[in-house]
């Protein structure tokens, strides 16, 4: 299959290494805003063509799939490049800057049936399923909690600390520790709270993150971008608890008993980089007409960045743009006219259950009083009863009881 890159970061370049040694991948196609960085990135990886420009290489017939590692705050007009050149997509974490555009773009691509999936690598890897496999095996009992963490000293990274590149430690790594959590736990969340520590810049520069699920158990989260953290992952049970070595790329994973004594380790499996299940796994969807990844799927994907909207908006913390974007004539744009038209019928259909609620409870109101009003008359009926004046000729004197009547007496005895 042949492979375009949009975007020749460091990122690109893992990703290059990791396609060297993968069969049925055929490296063909990488651009960047500067041709020159584009041909020495080709150069260096055995790309078979470099382009100054991304929307020509995008006009190219013999792409087929494209991966994307620019900024966050590029991906969603990256993305819509790519779709609307009718190419299959893999787009690196964080999929869009916010919900908003991941939901657009998501439905853009299902429209037009092609594949469009997030590059979320800890998602794809084997030891992904064997710590779900290990969790629901019952070695450790039942599971009450969690706890994950993942931290860098990446002050020095552009991207990192600008706003107007979605920069902050969450979409870059906080998303990782949410992931973990979902991993293990799922979606069903009955509350979070978070906190972060504010950069000079404004970005969140650290956080916790508190989730509480409705069946009662809780993950505990901590992401950073100032400090080496130890990124480790652990899951509390009943009978035992596991410990996974780097959640950001699984290395080992020890189950422990109530007595804190290993009963099971496992190890990951040599990797290329660990990269190379992620594109894997697209070129098995795309080859098999699907238009996203199983392991990480689209609704995964849009929880994934509603979820970090949610913490977000409880820091009061939005990115410079945060804004629609559309094509010049957005009525010309399906996807839009159809997002609009669904939003407008979910409002229709919100507004006529209100009004039906609304009916039913003016019914049951109306009810209760019809009720009251009943009670209430035959409360005043019983009262005109009490209140009357009694007539004693409705009543009979009770007859005196009855003296025992007298014995006769006896007669004498006579002598005899």
């Amino acid at each position: 299959m042949n492979i375009a890159f949009l975007g020749a970061g460091s990122m690109a370049g893992v990703m290059a290494t990791t396609l060297q040694p993968l069969k049925g991948v055929t490296c063909y196609a990488v651009a960047a805003r500067d041709g020159a960085r584009a041909q020495v990135f080709a150069d260096k990886y055995g790309f078979v063509k470099a382009y100054g420009s991304y929307n020509d290489m995008l006009e190219d017939p013999n792409v087929e799939l494209v991966y994307i590692s620019t900024p966050h705050s590029h991906h969603y007009e990256h993305i819509r490049l790519c779709l609307n050149h009718g190419k299959h997509v893999l787009c690196e974490k964080a999929f869009t800057a916010n919900a908003k555009q991941a939901e657009e773009v998501l439905r853009m691509a299902e429209s037009r049936g092609l594949l469009l999936a997030e590059a979320m690598w800890i998602r794809y890897m084997p030891m992904a399923a064997k710590i779900a496999e290990v969790v629901n095996s019952g070695i450790i009992g039942r599971p009450t909690s969690l706890s994950a963490n993942l931290g860098y000293p990446l002050e020095h990274c552009e991207r990192l600390v600008k706003p107007s590149l979605c920069g902050g430690a969450l979409l870059d790594l906080g998303v990782y520790v949410l992931n973990f959590a979902a991993m293990i736990f799922g979606y069903d969340i009955e509350s979070l709270a978070a906190n972060c520590v504010r950069y000079h810049s404004g970005v969140d520069a650290q956080e916790t993150i508190m989730l509480t699920y409705r069946d009662g158990r809780m993950a505990t989260l901590y992401a950073t971008m100032l400090a080496q953290t130890d990124r480790r992952g652990i899951i509390n049970g009943t009978n035992g608890y596991i410990e996974i070595d780097n959640i950001n790329n699984f290395e080992a994973m020890r189950v422990y008993n109530l007595e804190r004594r290993v009963v099971a380790e496992y190890a990951a499996p040599t990797q290329v980089t660990g990269y190379e299940y992620e594109i894997q796994s697209a070129m098995k969807a795309i080859e098999e007409g699907q238009i996203e990844c199983p392991e990480m799927t689209h609704s995964d994907t849009l929880f994934m960045m509603q979820l970090m909207d949610n913490i977000r908006a409880a820091w009061k913390l939005k990115f410079p743009y945060e804004v629609e974007r559309v094509d010049e004539d957005p009525e010309e744009d399906p996807v839009v006219t159809a997002r609009k038209e669904a939003e407008r019928k979910r409002a229709e259909e919100a507004k006529a259950a209100a009004e039906e609620a609304m009916k039913q409870t003016e019914e049951a109101v109306k009810r209760a009083e019809e009720k009251k009003a009943e009670t209430e008359a035959a409360k005043e009926e019983a009262q005109k009863v009490l209140d009357s004046p009694t007539d004693p000729d409705d009543f009979e004197e009770a007859a005196p009881a009855k003296e025992p009547e007298a014995a006769e007496p006896s007669e004498p005895a006579k002598n005899v």
